[in-house]
């Protein structure tokens, strides 16, 4: 038979309402005897009950992931993964549970994420930016459920909590490593035109080329969709072109590999005679016959910072709004290595 409260206070020698308090993180109670409730929880293996302590406490002790599964590529990379699993590292630190919901709209949209809110299964929510909404953040407001979004734009401003990647001062960092290597025609190959961390990017691409009085040039700027054959097609384009750059810098790993892969199809030496940077550092940059200089993005950081935001805020409402701006770095390697 599974342990019960009664149990645990027998054995520290304590109440069940002090039990109760420490679990609850209510009251004041002194650190020897959370200690002697902790070892007596751990010797009877009590699992608390979270239904009764979401009565007691009126909190469920849970955040929500909300996700569009109909956006397959969006959930299925390092990227996504790195990032639940920092967001899952603080909520189990902290007592939460994590719960991953479906918010896309030919599955309810808003109305599937609202149940979670209005049956109070959920003390927040983060949000990636790709799925917000005006309806969305309106119902979060309504309900004043706490949120965080992963990623910004102008639109949310300082009304709400964000943490993201500075994805433009990665471009004008992958930039001027580039022009410090000596190469000069610089070109961009992104895998999506119209996500705001590509958008974000090529504005930094374009601000550090225009800051060393460089042209920017509309033909060397390609948008193509995360594979490695778009990555091949588009250097193919560019390299054939009238005025071919001499290196390249591809928002994905998969486009990096196919960059390399025209590269010598071209016969192009890979660093002395074309440059190629990627974003994301996954092991296919590492591991590459010719490895990959990335900029490397952290995304399980990005992650803990969603959820030790949203905790702060479920645990201290009148917490001020917090934004967040993680950095990139340059993970150099052979791609970039002139001698």
């Amino acid at each position: 038979m599974a342990a019960t409260i009664k149990d645990v206070a027998q054995l520290a020698g304590v109440s069940p309402s002090t039990v109760s308090r420490v679990l609850n993180q209510k009251g004041v109670i002194s650190e020897e005897t959370k200690q002697r409730i902790t070892r007596a929880m751990e010797e009877l293996k009590y699992v608390p009950n979270d239904i009764a302590r979401s009565f007691a406490s009126g909190s469920s002790h849970a955040i929500s992931l909300v996700i569009d599964i109909s956006n397959g590529t969006a959930y299925s990379n390092n990227f996504f993964n790195n990032t639940v699993f920092g967001i899952e590292t603080i909520a189990h630190k902290n007592g939460y549970n994590l719960i991953i919901t479906n918010g896309a709209a030919e599955f309810g949209g808003v109305s599937s994420v609202e149940r979670l809110m209005v049956s109070k299964k959920v003390d927040g929510v983060v949000l990636p930016i790709s799925i917000v909404t005006d309806e969305l953040l309106s119902k979060v407001e309504e309900l004043n459920l706490p949120c965080v979004i992963l990623g910004h734009s102008e639109e949310i401003g300082a009304e709400t909590n964000w943490v993201d990647i500075n994805n433009t001062q990665a471009g004008r960092r992958a930039v001027k490593m580039l022009l410090q290597k000596g190469y000069e025609k610089i070109a961009f190959i992104s895998d999506g035109s119209k996500d705001i961390f590509n958008q974000d990017r090529i504005t930094g691409y374009c601000r550090e080329l225009a800051a060393h009085q460089l042209t920017v040039s509309d033909q060397y700027i390609l948008h193509g969709s995360p594979t490695l054959e778009s990555g091949m097609e588009g250097t193919l384009s560019l390299i054939n072109g009238e005025n071919p750059p001499d290196a390249v810098i591809c928002s994905d790993d998969r486009l990096a590999l196919g960059a390399l892969r025209a590269a010598r199809r071209m016969g192009l030496s890979v660093p002395e005679a074309f440059g190629i940077v990627s974003f994301d550092n996954t092991p296919l940059t590492e591991f590459a016959e010719t490895s990959i200089t990335s900029m490397d993005v952290d995304t399980f950081e990005l992650g803990v910072q969603a959820a030790e935001i949203l905790i702060n805020q479920i645990e201290n409402p009148q917490a001020s709004l917090r934004q967040v701006l993680l950095s990139a770095n340059v993970i150099e390697r052979d791609s970039t290595a002139r001698k």
